[in-house]
C-alpha cells in the first residue's frame, strides 16, 4: 500500500514537473524570462563580439569577458574567432561580391531568409579565419571547450529550460536559438543595408533602422557604425539612443571596461582669415560630420527653391524638383536606377543647386586625393573657400566660414 502511494505521488510529481517545471512559473514569468535571456544574448553580441573583439573599440575586464563568452556558448554556439573574422571581412569587402552577407551582392531576400547559412559558409573558410580572425581568445577554454564543443552549450541550455519550465521550456529554448539568426544575420545584415535613414553618406549602403537602439542592443544604428566602425558608441545624434553604450558606460564606471574610442566631435572656434594646415587636419578628421552638415544645406536649399517655384506658379518645375529633392544630396551610387538622369535634369534647371552639389564634390576631392602634397591640399582648400565665398550663394558662404573655424 505504502509503495503504491509513494509511486503514485512520485508519478504525480514527475508529471507536474514535466508540465510546469521547477520554477512553476506563470505565462508572464516565462515571457519575462525569455525576453531577459535573449536581451542578455544581444548585449553579449554587441558588447563582446562586435565592439570589443571585432573592432577593438573597448577593453573588457576578464570578468565580463568570460561571462559573455560563456553565455554566447550557452545560447548561440558562436565561436568568437569565426564571428569576428566574418564580420571584419564584411567591413573590408562591404557591398562587393566577397561580402559574406550583403543584400546588395546577394539580394535582400537571401540575406533575410538564409543569413545564418551565409554566415556558416564564410565561417568555414580557413582563409577567412586566418586573415581576419587575429587577436581573438586563444586560451585553454577556447581550445578545449568553446571551439571543439561549440554545440554542447545550447543543449545544456535546453536542459536548463526544460528543468525550469517543463514542456514549455522547449519553446523558450527555440526562441533563444532563433534570436540571433533573426536579429543579427537577418535584420542587421539585411535591413541594415537596405532600408532606413542615413546620417552619413558612408561608402556603403548602410542604414540606421531606428534611432532608438533598444531591441538589438544599439545595432539598429548601423549607418553610424559603418561611418565610425571603431567607436564604442553607436549613437551620434541627440535624439538617438544606444542601450549597448549605456551598458558599456556602466561597466566602465565600475572599472570593468575601458573605452578606446567614440565618434569624433567637431570643435568650432574663431574664424581664421585663411584656411591653414590645422584647418585641413580638422576637416579630414571630421569629414563625415561636415559632409552631413553640407547635405543639410543642400536639402534646405532644395526646400527653399521648391517653395519659391510653388509660390510663383511654376508647377512643372516644382513637380520635377519634388521628385528628386530627396536624392539631390545623395551619392550617385546610392541612387535607384534611373534617378541620376532626373537629378542631372533638375541640376541643369537650377544653377544654384547645381553649384552647391558640384562644390560638394570638389570639397570631397580634397581629402580623397592621395597623390599630392599636404601643401597643395591646403592651397586647394583655400581656393575652395575663396570660390565659395565669391559665389553669391549664402549656404556656400556660411559653410566656408564654418570650415575656416574648424579646429582639430
Amino acid at each position: 500500500m505504502f509503495d503504491s502511494v509513494f509511486l503514485g505521488s512520485l508519478h504525480d510529481s514527475l508529471v507536474q514537473w514535466a508540465v510546469q517545471g521547477l520554477a512553476d512559473a506563470s505565462w508572464w514569468q516565462v515571457v519575462a524570462y525569455t525576453l531577459l535571456v535573449t536581451h542578455v544574448t544581444i548585449a553579449s553580441v554587441t558588447i563582446f563580439l562586435h565592439r570589443a573583439q571585432a573592432h577593438r573599440s573597448l577593453e573588457l575586464h576578464a570578468i565580463p569577458s568570460h561571462f559573455f563568452r560563456f553565455w554566447l556558448w550557452l545560447t548561440t554556439a558562436t565561436v568568437t574567432k569565426q564571428w569576428v573574422a566574418v564580420h571584419r571581412k564584411h567591413h573590408a569587402k562591404c557591398e562587393t561580391a566577397e561580402d559574406p552577407h550583403s543584400p546588395v551582392a546577394h539580394g535582400i531576400k537571401t540575406v533575410l531568409l538564409e543569413g545564418r547559412e551565409l554566415y556558416a559558409a564564410e565561417a568555414a573558410k580557413a582563409e577567412t579565419l586566418k586573415k581576419y580572425g587575429h587577436n581573438t581568445p586563444n586560451d585553454w577554454l577556447e581550445h578545449h571547450l568553446y571551439t571543439p564543443h561549440a554545440t554542447a552549450g545550447v543543449f545544456l541550455m535546453l536542459a536548463i529550460d526544460l528543468a525550469l519550465f517543463g514542456a514549455i521550456g522547449i519553446t523558450v529554448w527555440a526562441v533563444q536559438m532563433i534570436w540571433i539568426p533573426i536579429t543579427a544575420a537577418g535584420i542587421i545584415n539585411g535591413l541594415g543595408h537596405w532600408w532606413g535613414y542615413r546620417n552619413f553618406e558612408a561608402a556603403d549602403a548602410s542604414t540606421n533602422i531606428s534611432p532608438w537602439g533598444i531591441i538589438i542592443g544599439g545595432e539598429e544604428l548601423h549607418n553610424n557604425h559603418h561611418t565610425y566602425p571603431t567607436s564604442a558608441k553607436l549613437s551620434v545624434k541627440p535624439y538617438e539612443f544606444d542601450i549597448g553604450w549605456g551598458y558599456i558606460r556602466a561597466l566602465e564606471i565600475v572599472g570593468l571596461a575601458k573605452v578606446r574610442k567614440t565618434p569624433p566631435r567637431l570643435t568650432l572656434g574663431s574664424v581664421k582669415p585663411v584656411a591653414d594646415a590645422q584647418t585641413l587636419e580638422a576637416i579630414v578628421a571630421h569629414r563625415y560630420e561636415l559632409m552631413a552638415g553640407y547635405a543639410r544645406e543642400v536639402r534646405a536649399a532644395c526646400a527653399s527653391e521648391l517653395a519659391r517655384l510653388k509660390a510663383s506658379g511654376q508647377t512643372a518645375s516644382a513637380s520635377q524638383l519634388q521628385r528628386v529633392r530627396h536624392w539631390m544630396h545623395r551619392d550617385t551610387e546610392q541612387m535607384p536606377a534611373g534617378m541620376q538622369e532626373e537629378v542631372d535634369a533638375a541640376r541643369a534647371a537650377h544653377p544654384k543647386l547645381d553649384k552647391l552639389i558640384a562644390m560638394r564634390e570638389e570639397l570631397r576631392a580634397i581629402w580623397t586625393r592621395t597623390n599630392v602634397s599636404a601643401e597643395q591640399l591646403v592651397a586647394d582648400l583655400q581656393a575652395w573657400c575663396q570660390q565659395a565665398e565669391n559665389s553669391g550663394i549664402a549656404a556656400l558662404q556660411d559653410f566656408s566660414r564654418k570650415l575656416r573655424s574648424a579646429h582639430a
